[in-house]
């Protein structure tokens, strides 16, 4: 999906077809990134995707597609069919098919008016469904969603099928050529071998279709490699099984042509390129089924969506496509139906289960004025609903796009693998050349068979396939896999960066505790209903968490609370307020002595409520101290077991917040916390990280509030909570869903444990080529044995990374 990026750059991104190796993708990572106007490339080999940051200013999408197509590779198209409604005539189908075709993303616009439709063509990277029926709308008419006719489940079951077909009329046909390789054994005499298996005729019979049908796509990819000045696996595949069949070829004609098929025929190679081309479809099938189940957490996340919802519309109830729902729309939920979309409750009483989303096991209680959010359980009453957001805009769009965008993105670690398979190939080639001259001038001098062999074996081995899979597979694995326990990294980078963390600061309110404070005391000079009266005035435009406790529990008591004329919140202090024509101040010690108002008479009391964990504020009238009130906020029942957690895991924990140090030592104290950070103003946050960091440790920032935000974007890692802010999360490079501090232990668990997998996977893949390349080269490995080894090298890599979708989290009781 296009977004923008900053106010000049926009993002898009494509399916790329073509691709088998990891070298593939660094050509299209660097062919796009050369281009004027792309400021970012990045191309996934396990996901076959490419996403591109650019200047639409400098450079279209049709550009960029353009400069894969000329690399050899294309771009997947998806095609969208819409039954219209509003057309009069043939100049509203004209004039609706060249608005589509106006949009970015849109190939191919076809409009008929006589039977009502519309199929589009797109590139579901840069434009959605619902982008197209909006702009219809914006035209005039309206366009409801058919079955699409294609898509992308079903093309990638046609790709599975047909290289199925592939291997099965390959294998067939390279039995008998295996058949006769096995007789020839010292130990396998035994086994009976028909005299047609050994003739060259047949043999070239069998294997002439397996290298030019089955091997077809080898030369293709390995012809657009070449011509675009590079190398990648195809080339190799290619080399290595076109030198056994073209020199079988020659000696088939020199025998036919010296003795008219008259003796035994010379021995072949025919069946080292049809087992390797059968083998290697074989490894590239499992492979991709293997990569298949990557994405699952995806899957899963797309499968809580509702695909239906019942809206009212002209005063009719009406069920439509979920895609069809527009903002604003009447939406009617039925006890035990999925909520379809984000909205806000217009009737209605119930109670929604939100464990998808927060992983409350209770349901919540939900009323009118409440949100709800789509794909949520209503469990027991029915909903009247106002669909407040839709489409890609519903919180769990939102959550997919995260883990799409964590899962197609690069970890630097990356990097690494990305460089040695760019030049890896031409140098297995250099080395399978002078392998070759090796054996045949030193080692067996004359004896061709035996030194093509060696070359051959050394080209099939080193194909580079398994080191390409190695971190993407477990960057997918790995953040689907914490997308599930409610942790969204955003990136590739953040959950690699996320293991090297040694120290996590977590803000207090709303983090270690509910962040809903309750009025516990109040402590007046004068008649306390005037009291509060005055306080609730103060506190009712302030949007601090402890001024709407204030008012509540004011409210509780039924007192009606004054009107405000004046109001100014005052950061790290209070705020001060007019009400009556009486100036109020309701704050800290710092707020009164800020304007020499004597309040040390009330110290002593208020160090006790603060000594219990409880936030106490003085309250000053027309310059006097006139009281005093305390809430309190209640600590997570998970927060002492998550501190327990990291504790565990050799993490310091460090509480920050803007209350006083008693209040905030209270509340460390029942959670574990030794070290606390008090009355830091929110700007002086973002310092006491920038402190810690030129200390030497890498700090992971926990927060949900508007004033977390600049620390949580100047750390190492910022972690939101879930629950929490917008802008919080928009600065966060980890979003914990669930508002649970042991989800803080949870993703520093998911990071090592996949950062442990990708150091496995990067060490087995390299290995083997490193390993392999001189057995083959001095004559241990036959070339059907090293496609036997590539092809499961690619498996075991991708099998390892799968490792992390079984991980289990350990919780101290």
């Amino acid at each position: 999906m296009e977004t923008t990026a900053t106010s000049e750059t926009k993002q898009t991104s494509w399916q790329i077809t073509g691709m088998t190796c990891a070298a593939c993708a660094n050509r299209i990572e660097k062919g796009l990134g050369k281009l004027d106007g792309v400021s970012a490339a990045n191309v996934n080999f396990a996901l076959e995707q490419a996403s591109v940051t650019y200047d639409p200013e400098k450079i279209g999408v049709d550009r960029m597609e353009e400069t894969i197509r000329k690399l050899g590779y294309d771009t997947v198209r998806e095609v969208a069919q819409f039954k219209l409604e509003g057309m009069t005539c043939a100049a509203c189908a004209n004039r609706i098919e060249k608005g589509l075709a106006k949009l970015p993303g849109v190939t191919g616009v076809s409009v008929n008016f006589a039977l009502e439709s519309a199929r589009v063509e797109f590139n579901p990277g840069t434009v959605s469904i619902g982008d197209m029926q909006s702009k219809v709308k914006q035209l005039g008419y309206q366009a409801l969603v058919r079955q699409d006719d294609e898509n992308a489940e079903a093309r990638r079951a046609k790709e599975t099928r047909k290289q199925l077909n592939k291997l099965i009329f390959s294998a067939v046909l390279s039995l008998p050529l295996l058949w006769t390789m096995v007789a020839h054994f010292s130990f396998t005499s035994w086994i009976y071998l028909p005299k047609l298996f050994m003739e060259p005729w047949f043999q070239l019979l069998l294997a002439t279709p397996v290298q030019f049908y089955v091997g077809k796509q080898f030369y293709v990819g390995a012809f657009k490699a070449l011509r675009s000045g590079s190398a990648n696996m195809d080339v190799l595949v290619a080399l290595g099984t076109s030198a056994a069949y073209f020199y079988s070829l020659y000696l088939t004609i020199d025998w036919y042509v010296a003795s008219g098929m008259q003796h035994h025929g010379p021995a072949l190679y025919y069946e080292t390129s049809a087992i390797l081309i059968t083998l290697v479809i074989m490894g590239k099938l499992l492979e991709s089924r293997a990569k298949g189940r990557t994405s699952e957490a995806i899957k899963s996340l797309m499968g809580l969506q509702a695909k239906t919802a019942l809206v009212v519309r002209d005063g009719k109830e009406m069920t439509v496509p979920v895609e069809e729902v527009q903002m604003g729309d009447i939406v009617l939920v039925r006890p035990g139906d999925k909520i379809p979309v984000d909205g806000e409750v217009l009737e209605g009483v119930s109670s929604v289960d939100e464990s998808m989303l927060t992983g409350e096991s209770l349901p919540i209680e939900k009323r009118v004025g409440d949100s709800v959010i789509g794909a949520t359980i209503n469990k027991n009453g029915a909903l009247r609903v106002k669909a407040t957001r839709v489409g890609k805009d519903t919180a769990l769009a939102q959550i997919i796009k995260v883990v799409e965008e964590a899962q197609g993105s690069k970890a630097p670690i990356q990097r690494v693998a990305d460089v040695i398979s760019g030049i890896f190939v031409p140098i297995v080639v250099g080395i399978a050349v002078v392998a070759f001259l090796v054996w045949y001038f030193f080692v067996a001098p004359g004896d061709f068979a035996e030194a093509l062999e060696k070359a051959i074996a050394i080209l099939v081995i080193a194909c580079p396939c398994a080191l390409g899979l190695a971190t993407p597979t477990s960057i997918m694995a790995g953040s689907g896999r914490a997308a599930e326990l409610g942790i969204l990294f955003k990136g590739g980078e953040h959950l690699e960066q996320t293991h090297k963390i040694d120290t996590v600061v977590l803000d207090k309110t709303g983090t270690v505790t509910n962040g809903k404070p309750e009025l516990t005391d109040v402590i007046a000079v004068g008649d306390e209903t005037e009291f509060l009266r005055l306080v609730g005035a103060a506190e009712l435009q302030s949007e601090h968490p402890l001024a709407e406790a204030i008012v509540a529990g004011i409210q509780r008591k039924n007192i009606r609370i004054a009107a405000a004329e004046s109001f100014e919140a005052i950061p790290g202090y209070g705020v001060e307020a007019a009400a009556q024509g009486k100036r109020l101040l309701v704050g800290t010690r710092r707020l009164m002595e800020r304007f020499n108002i004597d309040a040390s008479g009330a110290y002593e009391a208020m160090s006790a409520l603060e000594e219990s964990g409880k936030t106490a504020m003085l309250v000053a009238v027309d310059d006097r101290y006139a009281g005093m009130v305390a809430v309190a906020d209640t600590v997570k029942p998970t927060s002492g077991e998550a501190v327990r957690r990291l504790r565990e895991q050799g993490i310091e924990v460090i509480m920050i917040t803007g209350d006083n140090e008693r209040t905030a030592k209270a509340i460390a104290a029942q959670v574990g916390i030794d070290r606390v950070l008090a009355e830091v103003l929110p700007e002086g946050k973002a310092e006491e990280v920038r402190k810690l960091q030129a200390e030497g440790k890498k700090v992971a920032m926990v927060g949900d509030g508007i004033n977390d935000a600049p620390a949580l974007a100047t750390a190492d890692i910022g972690m939101a909570i879930g629950t929490g802010t917008d802008v919080a999360m928009e600065a966060a490079d980890v979003t914990l869903m669930r508002g649970d501090l042991a989800s803080i232990a949870d993703a520093i668990y998911m990071s090592r444990k996949t950062m442990s997998n990708i150091r496995q996977n990067l060490f087995w893949a390299l290995g083997y080529n490193t390993l392999g390349i001189p057995i083959a080269a001095i004559g241990l490995l036959a070339p059907w044995v090293a496609g036997a080894a590539m092809a499961l090298s690619s498996v075991s890599v991708v099998l390892n990374a799968l490792r992390l979708q079984r991980v289990k989290i350990k919780r101290i009781s």
